[in-house]
């Protein structure tokens, strides 16, 4: 199937089929399709927790205002977003690809003084933002590769973000929950959206051609 046969067969799925579990190695193909995401400079700022324990999902039900996409799948993958760039951070990242290159350790220290430097002008609300919009990028690679591979999945926005960092413990790491997305097979028979036919603006609405 290519990729775009894949983006037809997709929907936001409503309602899962809660007997179906997706197997292990797709979800990690998942998230590895996010993890090698590209990002602003490669900082990734962002991390991916995998939740199996349905207990946990069921109580992350009432914080997604009553959607029970996030109990019914089989895996719930959240993205949380660093709540800031910080120097710590922006050197770690720049020390492991320096390692990982095999290039000298003093390779990108005038790139890395402009980034600090940069991020340092802004507050933490407008890092938090431009952060989170390097986590939506791998989201959609996520979603890309779900698809491929036929997986259902349905982004959420739809949740008390607070309440979720909360429980997940989350503020003490430095991160701040941004977006879920359920993976798990849809229950056609029971999801209403299941047959509907895909829409979407018209081409010519929606492009622009520029010579």
């Amino acid at each position: 199937m290519s990729l775009l046969e894949a983006f037809n067969w997709r929907y936001a799925t409503k309602k899962f089929d809660s007997t179906k579990v997706v197997d292990n190695q797709i979800v990690e193909n998942i998230i590895e399709a996010a993890r090698l995401a590209p990002t602003s400079s490669g900082l990734q700022p962002f991390q991916v927790f995998v939740i199996t324990n349905q207990e946990l999902k069921e109580k992350i039900v009432p914080i997604s205002y009553g959607q029970e996409m996030s109990a019914q799948c089989s895996h719930l993958l959240v993205f949380a977003v660093w709540d800031n760039y910080t120097d710590e951070r922006i050197d770690k990242i720049y020390k492991y690809t320096t390692e990982e290159r095999n290039m000298p350790a003093d390779r990108y220290d005038a790139y890395k003084q402009r980034l600090k430097e940069g991020f340092a002008k802004r507050t933490a609300e407008q890092n938090f933002e431009h952060a989170t919009r390097q986590t939506y990028i791998a989201l959609g690679f996520a979603m890309a590769e779900a698809a491929v591979s036929k997986v259902d999945t349905v982004p959420m926005e739809g949740f008390m973000p607070n309440e979720l960092d909360i429980l997940l413990s989350l503020k003490e790491k430095g991160l701040k929950s941004v977006c879920m997305l359920p993976l798990g097979y849809r229950d056609t028979e029971n999801d209403w959206l299941a047959t509907l036919k895909k829409v979407r603006h018209p081409k010519s609405e929606f492009v622009t051609y520029i010579d």
